[in-house]
């Protein structure tokens, strides 16, 4: 894959913003369990939390903090908890695609890759969603997940570790019109909470100052939860003083997904 293009982030984004903040949630649900454990009913339990409790929860919290996030949702999460999916759109936030039910795409035949995006769009459009983005289950893709993205119209993936800026990504010396929205393990809940079951405020105090960072260098800042994750009332109390933080500074753009992809493409396409 080509580098991306060096450009002087500063003065990036719009109306004289500092940085970008993208809060993401993949709403899993219970999908990957489905997938991987079918006859795990506890682990499938713990899923539900996610529509049951963590997605009303989460919302309100967005409603009060006045943000609009993106949700990366598996067609499967769609087809089982379509109200759910609904009340996310009602709210004002994009729903974006997340396979159809959570399958490792590096994992799988290529008939299988292409059943699970002809899935995925078939169960969001039912729920009146278009998606313009894309997430793999895991952050694991190849060059069919690429070629397919390009085939359907996608306008971004979110998939990528290589920065922490927005860049239109180049594949195998070729421009493939995606704007790519990159991703980091530290800040993801799942290893943090799920994995290594550490304290809100150890995630805090590792979420914190590399917000910092980022703000100073008038970048790119985004967190993925999981609802199940962060949707317990103690971690999602700290997500929102965290969100409250970064409002303090007066210049941070607030953006989903989709309107982060569509203002690098206005700047650098």
């Amino acid at each position: 894959m080509a580098p991306p293009q060096i450009v002087d982030f500063m003065g990036f984004w719009p109306e004289e913003r500092k940085c970008c903040v993208n809060i993401t949630f993949d709403y899993d649900s219970s999908s990957a369990i489905m997938w991987r454990l079918p006859l795990d009913i506890v682990a499938q339990s713990r899923g539900r939390f996610a529509p049951k409790v963590a997605i009303p929860r989460i919302l309100d919290m967005l409603d009060r903090q006045g943000i609009k996030a993106t949700f990366f949702t598996p067609g499967w999460t769609a087809d089982k908890y379509p109200e759910s999916v609904e009340e996310i759109v009602s709210r004002g936030h994009e729903v974006a695609a997340h396979g159809y039910i959570h399958e490792r795409m590096s994992e799988i035949s290529a008939e299988a890759e292409a059943s699970v995006f002809t899935r995925s769009m078939v169960a969001l459009e039912k729920v009146g969603v278009k998606p313009e983005g894309f997430r793999a289950p895991y952050w694991l893709i190849g060059d069919r997940t690429i070629k397919h993205l390009v085939r359907l119209g996608f306008k971004y993936d979110s998939n990528f570790m290589d920065d922490d800026m927005p860049y239109m990504l180049d594949w195998k010396g070729e421009a493939t019109g995606l704007v790519e929205l990159p991703v980091e393990w530290m800040l993801d809940d799942w290893p943090q909470f799920e994995t290594s079951r550490r304290a809100p405020e150890a995630v805090y105090n590792l979420w914190k100052p590399e917000f910092e960072g980022i703000y100073e260098l008038g970048r790119y800042f985004g967190i993925t939860c999981h609802p199940q994750a962060i949707g317990r009332i103690s971690r999602l109390r700290m997500l929102e003083r965290l969100i409250s933080e970064m409002k303090t500074k007066g210049d941070v753009w607030f953006a989903t997904c989709k309107e982060t992809a569509d203002w690098t493409r206005k700047k650098l396409g």
